[in-house]
């Protein structure tokens, strides 16, 4: 592993440290402030798999990101969305990416 690989790996373990640090901050928060939540590294992390040719499926994308499966953080640690919360997030113009 080079020395850029490393760095990039140690700032992705840095980046789930302080979300699993800050599980208050929802996943709603994150997509009306930042356009990107911990479901959407999730994904990111199944595809970049999949680009080197190894398979992994989204619960266990998730579970690298969430630090335990899914469902159980959602019931330990994601309230329902409130509606001011809900109405940010539709106002925002969408994409695929």
């Amino acid at each position: 592993m080079n020395k850029q690989t490393e760095i990039e790996a140690a700032v992705l373990r840095r980046l789930l440290k302080h979300l699993d640090d800050n599980k208050s901050v929802q996943n709603i928060d994150l997509m009306n402030l930042a356009g990107f939540c911990r479901n959407c590294l999730s994904k990111w992390y199944m595809a970049e798999a999949e680009q080197q040719g190894v398979k992994v499926d989204y619960d266990e994308a998730r579970e690298f990101v969430y630090g335990e499966p899914y469902d159980t953080w959602k019931a330990k640690y994601q309230p329902e969305a409130t509606a001011e919360q809900l109405a940010a997030f539709n106002a925002k113009p969408k994409s695929d990416k």
